[in-house]
């Protein structure tokens, strides 16, 4: 923009910023002859539409997001519905071979959602976001103290106070309250994935 249009706007900008005061027959005529008038009512425009038209996209965006929030939680805890009854098994990873706690979690966040967390209970809640136990929502994480070293206990909360989770040997994956007694006195935190999976890694095909 040259030095000459740049004194221009500012002297527009000036007389615009002195309210009661007569205009300018000279600018006006200076505009006029110029033909600035028209392109600086244009520039405005443009401007306005762009700003505008960038809003309506952000406001978009986040309602997609939004959507697929919504989406992917709904079918992780449907997802993992369809896997109650399954038996437990130490390091188990699939229906076929049985869930550990933590097998359960992973299993399931990689069959809905496409993302691999780590195998641990412990390292998933190191990998995951903070929460307070009152924002939990439907797919978040829920951890519990069960053999006295913190994180030890993994579920997915699936909301109105309760989880799912592969408890124990000689149990299955089921769903419990978190306010019974056993659960309420181990709690250890909750954690939710976050939407670009925090640390967890993609899936490989």
């Amino acid at each position: 923009m040259s030095k000459w249009f740049c004194t221009l706007l500012v002297a527009c900008a000036t007389a615009h910023a002195a309210p009661g005061s007569a205009p300018s027959d000279d600018m006006d005529k200076l505009l006029a002859d110029k033909g600035l008038l028209n392109q600086l009512v244009e520039i405005r425009h443009n401007v306005a539409e762009k700003a505008q038209d960038k809003l309506s996209q952000v406001g978009q965006n986040v309602a997609n997001r939004a959507h697929d929030v919504v989406d992917r939680t709904s079918d992780l805890v449907v997802t993992a519905m369809g896997f109650l009854g399954v038996p437990y098994r130490r390091g188990g990873n699939s229906a076929e071979s049985g869930f550990d706690c933590s097998g359960f979690v992973r299993a399931m966040y990689q069959q809905t959602v496409g993302l691999m967390l780590p195998r641990r209970a412990d390292q998933q809640a190191a990998s995951t976001q903070v929460i307070d136990k009152k924002e939990l929502q439907p797919g978040d994480l829920v951890f519990f103290n069960t053999m006295r070293r913190a994180f030890s206990h993994v579920g997915i909360y699936v909301g109105d106070g309760k989880f799912i989770h592969s408890p124990r040997s000689g149990s299955e994956v089921r769903v419990e309250s978190m306010q019974t007694a056993y659960w309420a006195r181990r709690f250890d935190g909750a954690r939710r994935v976050a939407e670009d999976g925090a640390d967890a890694s993609p899936s490989k095909p």
